[in-house]
């Protein structure tokens, strides 16, 4: 496979001056295009080999505890506002909680206990009329 200009380009520049850093399956057509145009390549490659080298050096700069106190007093403190919303969210959702154990209790039948298949049973049994009261099963 052979690999024109500006795919070399767009791979250096994603992979760096390295061949050995590139995607397996493009460090051949690449060695093949630094061959065929060994001052083109060269010149492509020696330009990533700087960045990589700069970006090899590069290490971020160390926090001082100064800094931190410094950034930790600068954020805004949190507003009133904000902790009375979560309260009465919070208020809501226990409110909403005890309101549905109250109707739960209060609409129990305790003739329902078991595993409740005979009242399935007797809610499903006027089901099996629906079809032959409209017509016909095919007249649909």
């Amino acid at each position: 496979m052979t690999m024109n200009r500006e795919r070399f380009e767009a791979l250096a520049e994603a992979y760096g001056g390295d061949l050995r850093r590139w995607p397996a399956a493009e460090r051949d057509a690449a060695a093949a295009k630094r061959a065929a145009e060994p001052a083109f390549a060269e010149a492509v490659l020696v330009q990533a080999g700087g960045l990589d080298a700069a970006l090899d050096e590069w290490r971020p700069l160390a926090v001082t505890a100064d800094l931190r106190e410094a950034v930790v007093g600068a954020a805004p403190a949190l507003r009133p506002r904000r902790l009375l919303a979560r309260w009465a969210l919070g208020a809501g959702l226990a409110g909403a909680c005890a309101l549905g154990v109250m109707v739960g209790a209060t609409t129990w039948d305790p003739g329902l206990t078991g595993n409740g298949s005979d009242a399935v049973t007797a809610a499903m049994s006027g089901y099996d009329t629906l079809g032959e009261e409209s017509g016909a099963a095919g007249d649909v």
